[in-house]
């Protein structure tokens, strides 16, 4: 099996900025603040974070094939 890809370019649904962030490798990050117009990025509706939204890469649990319950929309 591959290793983990744990960083992830991920674009901002509001400006279009791209930055590479490191996702953390046992939990899902379900808030982002965006470092170029400092809006709050939240996963899509049925996605667990906001890589497996807008990232390159989903994060690491999901990559495991694992469940995350971090994501759970309102």
């Amino acid at each position: 099996m591959k290793g983990l890809i744990l960083i992830s370019q991920v674009t901002c649904p509001h400006c279009g900025h791209e930055a590479a962030h490191q996702m953390p490798e046992d939990s899902c990050l379900f808030f982002l603040e965006c470092p170029s117009c400092e809006a709050l990025i939240k996963p899509l509706p049925g996605d667990c974070c906001v890589f497996c939204s807008y990232g390159t890469a989903p994060c690491p649990p999901i990559q495991r094939g694992e469940t995350c319950g971090e994501g759970e929309n309102d």
